[in-house]
């Protein structure tokens, strides 16, 4: 955290000064025209470019002229299908400043979802990165005739294939300009992941966006200096909102990481002071370094253990929740343990924060003892996304903070979290009957998660309405909990829970295979030992059982099922926010869920 004595200054840009996306641009690029927008990777020179807010305006004008080329009305939709980079922005931007819609697409999507939404959408025009995104695609798009173009980045051959970008944009455009337009008018179309069923399009304004910008800004200060490592997809609303908007009003940079793949040296080579990510993320580095230190030596755990016990106790002290009798020895520890995981994410991150799903307390545990500041937050894309959020200064990881100044919460039947605020959506993009199941005639927007809060307004999250499993003896259980716990494990890369009007709880779980083999090393079994060995069976319940051993007695899981393909998004089984489709999986592994309750019902 920056010591308040020498914290730059906050260049907050108010509502009074940009009401609309566009009037933001333009009122940072007035204040700040030298500043850092966006640092962005050339394949071709092979080095990191910088590009001020004073070129980043010029290159969206050259966007803005292109698009008024095409004839689109204000309100119609345009969709992008891109990776984070300087062109999503100019994109995104170009088209607001002109009334335009803009649809934001997953790049590992499947081409048949892609095609519903541009078809649900009405979508005039498509922006895509290369032949690479074109090729799956092609046949899907070929029914949907409301498309009037297809832009492509790189040039992609063939004499039916997308304009190229270069040929489309103008070489020059006049300064960048914005039309006048009504903040509370439609600005962005947001298709949520769809885990039950066809995704639905939340309809967001300038206004609902802009506002949770500033009103998350209240929550957590970003300076000028400041620098984000861009790599969640900027069509996760979070991602959009926080890493994205937020940067551009508080007139911070954002670097475009590579990939995720290249993640581990974006980190260490752009050293960003902001992080925003899912669980996941946190939750593999915990596994990778939980599975080094498990089989290493039992003085390194010891000592590992013990930095991160002191940096916690430290933490807590900051916190004011208890003493801190770790000044002598924590320094040291810190010295030896904590240091190498901050440089390994740069050595210069200020804070990151959470969202997207809950992240486990142990997990935060780990990273903020070793000196990684997490502040957790929760949102619904329908609430753009931020409803709440932990402060640097108020940090209850095992809550998701307390909610935005501004942003009412109440709790309603069944335990559910209740939410009213300027950055609640319009509703669903026709979809009247969903819109009215959602918000109810006061303006409150029933979440689907259900909660406690204690007395200073920290919200936990209990379980989900929809992701409750029904024992046959009528026990309930939340699934998402218990998978979440089993995970912590550095043995198991995804987990899902079975049990719904069964007589008892199994799992279906995809091992980590370097952990796989070390698991073999311990039982003193072959390399080549298969998953169905009986020494490895009751070795990986015995681990399960560890991990749910503060659940009620009845949360025990009697058998389970290694599987050697994970869920990803490629083959279906997850969503492009990362979250499990427990429907289609069970449906994949009908046959070895079966198998799993042979003789146990």
């Amino acid at each position: 955290m920056n010591d308040p004595l020498n914290s730059p200054i906050p260049d907050i840009i108010p509502e009074a000064a940009a009401a609309t996306f566009a009037d933001l641009l333009l009122e940072r690029i007035r204040r700040t025209p030298d500043g850092l927008a966006y640092r962005e990777y050339d394949p071709v020179s092979e080095t990191w470019l910088d590009t001020c807010w004073r070129d980043f305006g010029r290159e969206v004008a050259r966007w803005r002229v292109a698009l008024q080329g095409e004839g689109l009305e204000p309100g119609e939709r345009v969709a992008i299908q891109l990776r984070n980079s300087r062109a999503w922005a100019c994109f995104e931007l170009a088209a607001q400043s002109l009334g335009l819609v803009t649809v934001p697409l997953y790049t590992n999507d499947r081409p048949s979802n892609l095609a519903y939404i541009l078809e649900h959408a009405d979508s005039r025009l498509l922006l895509i990165d290369d032949g690479q995104a074109w090729q799956p695609l092609r046949e899907a798009l070929s029914g949907i005739d409301g498309l009037k173009r297809i832009l492509s980045v790189k040039p992609v051959r063939g004499p039916d294939g997308p304009t190229a970008l270069a040929d489309w944009l103008p070489d020059q455009a006049p300064e960048l300009q914005a039309d006048q337009l009504d903040p509370d008018a439609l600005a962005s179309i947001v298709y949520t992941s769809g885990t039950t069923g066809r995704a639905k399009g939340v309809m967001l304004s300038h206004r609902n966006i802009l506002w949770n910008v500033r009103a998350s800004l209240a929550k957590v200060e970003v300076y000028p200096d400041d620098l984000f490592l861009s790599f969640l997809p900027l069509s996760h609303t979070l991602e959009r909102m926080a890493g994205f908007y937020l940067p551009m009003a508080a007139g911070a940079g954002v670097a475009f990481a590579r990939s995720i793949a290249q993640l581990a040296e974006d980190l260490q080579s752009r050293k960003p002071t902001i992080l925003i990510a899912v669980p996941r993320i946190f939750e593999r580095v915990y596994g990778k370094l939980h599975d080094k230190i498990d089989n290493g030596p039992a003085p390194a755990r010891a000592l590992f253990n013990k930095a991160v016990e002191l940096g916690w106790q430290h933490f807590e002290h900051q916190q004011g929740r208890g003493p801190d009798s770790s000044r002598l020895l924590r320094p040291l520890l810190d010295g030896l343990v904590g240091r190498k995981l901050r440089r390994r994410l740069g050595g210069r991150l200020r804070f990151a924060v959470s969202g997207g799903a809950p992240l486990s307390e142990d997990v935060a545990r780990l990273f903020i003892g070793l000196g990684v500041p997490i502040v957790q937050g929760y949102g619904l894309t329908e609430t753009s996304p931020v409803i709440a959020a932990n402060s640097l200064l108020d940090n209850v990881p095992a809550s998701v903070g307390t909610a935005l100044e501004g942003v009412e919460v109440k709790i309603g039947d069944q335990d559910e979290l209740l939410t009213r605020s300027p950055s609640v959506m319009s509703g669903y993009w026709k979809n009247p009957d969903a819109t009215a199941a959602a918000i109810d005639p006061q303006g409150w927007l029933g979440t689907g998660d259900q909660v406690r809060m204690d007395g200073q307004g920290h919200i936990f999250i209990t379980g989900r309405l929809k992701e409750i499993i029904v024992l046959a003896n009528g026990e309930k259980l939340p699934p998402g909990d218990m998978e979440t716990a089993i995970a912590l494990d550095p043995l198991f890369e995804q987990v899902l829970v079975l049990g719904e009007a069964r007589p008892c709880l199994t799992a279906l779980i995809v091992p980590r295979a370097e952990a796989y083999g070390h698991l073999l090393e311990q039982l003193k079994l072959p390399a080549d030992t298969g998953y169905a060995h009986p020494k490895v069976a009751e070795a990986v319940l015995e681990r399960v059982a560890a991990r749910l051993h503060e659940f009620p007695g009845y949360a025990r899981i009697t058998r389970a099922r290694l599987l050697d393909t994970s869920w990803s998004i490629d083959n279906g089984l997850m969503t492009p926010t990362m979250k499990l489709r427990r429907k289609r999986i069970l449906e994949r592994y009908a046959t070895e869920v079966e198998e799993l309750y042979k003789g146990n019902e």
